[in-house]
């Protein structure tokens, strides 16, 4: 929070790092007066060697001393990051619209991240980019025939506050199909998606965690929930009990802008547009709320269909986004 400008940079909330320490290693730098000027964590999954959680300041040597350690934490595996815990969770390094806040569930940093990295050996992977979406609107671009409904058996289904602990399963196994086929992707294990959910139901918007089903079968699905980005902006990332009392008791102001999480179709039910269908339900729902704008977290510039797909609406890249490795064969 010293690092960083506070109206630019969402810090990661505390309860989640804390989350992290039981499974990650955690360090810090710090210069000769005793300030910490530097921060990572290390984590390993299969032959890689993961870091996250990664900040510093615009000095080579603490950078230098944060990637030292994780170097030696690989012994000898090549390093990707910055991550925490996995690649589809929290992470990432943005290249571009510096001036833009970030958001939950994304990456804000300033303009020296991208060079620091590159200047140490690290190459960019899975580069992407973050989307805005101006709400007014949005919801007349997507177009659905609606005598498909019927025709195909289609329900459109929406997560309850009170369900989401049995709707999870549904959404995991959509989740890990949809996703499988890309490189960046680690398969979320029950647990983990638990994990990732955890206080989610408090502060869900009904509206805007929706799956389709044709002809009884989970096919699609799409996670959003409301911006909560001021209020850790404003907390430091705090968010003990008290905390939440005061965001539950306010969170009527954070349905101004929402934050498109993860969306995806399985794969034999691709390229029929399903997702245009829930899009539209989305959109409908978040314009009828009042929402103002939607954000999305990073979408690979390989994923030509979902960029067209915010493009049709009017939505613009916000940041740049990519990945570091070092010393991948």
């Amino acid at each position: 929070m010293r690092l960083h400008p506070r109206d630019l940079y969402v810090p990661l909330p505390a309860p989640v790092i804390a989350r992290h320490s039981k499974t990650a290693s955690l360090y810090v730098v710090r210069d000769g007066t005793g300030h910490v000027v530097g921060r990572t964590s290390t984590y390993r999954y299969g032959t890689c060697q993961l870091f996250g959680h990664t900040e510093f300041t615009d000095d080579d040597a603490v950078f230098a001393a944060l990637m030292d350690v994780v170097t030696q934490e690989a012994e000898g595996r090549p390093l990707f990051g910055p991550v925490a815990l996995l690649p589809n969770q929290t992470g990432g390094v943005i290249t571009s619209g510096f001036e833009s806040r970030g958001f939950v569930d994304s990456a804000w940093n300033p303009a020296y991240y991208p060079a620091m990295y590159e200047r140490h050996g690290f190459t960019r992977r899975f580069e992407a980019d973050t989307w805005a979406i101006d709400v007014p609107g949005s919801a007349g671009a997507y177009q659905f025939d609606d005598s498909r409904i019927a025709a195909e058996q289609l329900v459109i289904r929406h997560g309850t506050r009170r369900g989401l602990h049995h709707q999870l399963p549904i959404l995991r196994s959509m989740l890990n199909a949809s996703f499988a086929q890309l490189g960046y992707y680690t398969e979320i294990s029950a647990a983990q998606l638990a994990e990732q959910t955890d206080g989610l139901a408090f502060l869900l918007d009904e509206g805007l965690l929706v799956w389709l089903e044709r002809a009884g079968r989970p096919v699609a699905f799409v996670v959003a929930v409301p911006d909560i980005s001021e209020f850790l902006m404003r907390t430091g990332g705090k968010l003990g009990l008290l905390d939440q009392v005061r965001l539950l008791a306010t969170r009527s102001r954070y349905r101004r802008d929402a934050v498109l999480v993860i969306k995806g179709v399985i794969p034999e039910a691709q390229g029929q547009g399903y997702m245009t269908l829930l899009s539209r339900e989305v959109h409908r729902h978040l314009e009828a709320s009042g929402y103002r704008t939607l954000r999305s977290t990073f979408v690979e510039r390989s994923n030509t269909a979902s960029a067209a797909s915010y493009r049709r609406a009017g939505g613009r890249p916000l940041h740049g986004y990519t990945f570091y490795e070092r010393g991948a064969a």
